[in-house]
């Protein structure tokens, strides 16, 4: 199956992970929007209000997420290793990607404590990236170095999703010692896997100007509606800012640029909505498909485990718990 196929077959993954962020985003809209309202009807504390149901549209917002992540998101990657590495797809690719994940992660919290262990140890190998620019440099260094962490901080999570679908292509293996050969694969094929960083900062960039644009400009229209409203709220921001003697910026002083603010953040937003579930899916079937082939080619063994033990505790503390 060739990589536009496996997107296609496992695009239903993407429609409902789409559902679930939106949902989110309506949830945290909602939330703070009933805050700021009843606060400021019943106290004159809109801001306050505005301020407590960011935090209850947030910890309703990660509920959702965290289900999404482990149903969804996880299963997609599940079915997109499985079509690189046997070159078919079950003709319910739904279920299978549920029960695959069910599976191998027996529960949500078996499931977050994976990735989260992948994710911390390709932070850590990102960080000793940067503090061997700086050593080697000095303050010079240490910039070029923090560049390449960024660069790397930006597609780590690429390579997370990458391991996790080793994780799932090694299911005859403990997902510890998987988990240690999806970090030894990016640090020994790192040449490799970096070809794919032009298409993913390239195509980021290529769908942030229609579609964060094309937000921005229905969600302008729908907020310039409210001018009362933005008008309120600036107030109420104008009147905290003087309370607290704290710098506000001027922009921030007019209504009219405070509607275009909110309708940038929200086409920033769905920007990132829609780029995750479905531009993401697109790029990582190739990346994917490097990072599993470089990988089945060479299967990574215990001598090659002691790459990463000098360069990441949460590898070495991984690598000791397989003796």
């Amino acid at each position: 199956m060739d990589n536009k196929e496996i997107y296609k077959r496992t695009l239903g993954f993407s429609y409902r992970a789409f559902f679930a962020e939106v949902l989110s985003l309506l949830i945290l809209g909602g939330c703070a929007a009933l805050g700021f309202l009843v606060a400021e009807r019943t106290f004159n504390k809109g801001l306050i209000g505005l301020a407590v149901g960011c935090v209850v549209g947030l910890i309703l917002l990660v509920i959702v997420l965290r289900y999404m992540s482990y149903e969804y998101k996880a299963a997609q990657i599940a079915m997109m290793t499985k079509a690189i590495t046997e070159g078919e797809l079950p003709d319910d690719v739904i279920g299978e990607g549920k029960k695959t994940v069910k599976e191998r992660f027996t529960t949500v919290a078996a499931f977050f404590l994976a990735t989260g262990l992948i994710k911390g140890i390709f932070n850590e190998i990102g960080n000793a990236i940067e503090s061997l620019g700086r050593s080697v440099g000095g303050d010079k260094g240490g910039t070029v170095g923090s560049v390449i962490s960024t660069v790397l901080q930006t597609v780590v999570n690429y390579l997370c999703d990458c391991c996790l679908g080793w994780v799932f292509y090694r299911k005859d293996v403990k997902a510890a010692r998987a988990t240690c050969e999806g970090a030894v694969l990016y640090f020994r094929h790192g040449k490799t896997l970096l070809r794919n960083m032009g298409r993913v900062f390239g195509i980021g960039l290529a769908s942030l100007i229609p579609i964060g644009g094309a937000f921005f400009g229905i969600a302008y229209l729908i907020m310039s509606r409210f001018p009362a409203a933005f008008a309120t709220l600036t107030n109420e921001i104008v009147e905290a800012a003087a309370r607290n003697s704290a710098y506000l910026n001027p922009f921030f002083t007019n209504p009219a640029n405070m509607t275009l603010a909110c309708a940038a953040l929200v086409g920033l937003i769905m920007w990132a909505i829609i780029h995750s579930v479905f531009v993401r899916p697109f790029v990582l079937v190739g990346v994917l498909r490097n990072y599993l082939v470089s990988g089945m080619e060479e299967l990574p063994t215990e001598d090659s485990f002691a790459l990463l033990d000098g360069k990441s505790k949460k590898f070495r503390k991984l690598h000791a718990e397989l003796a």
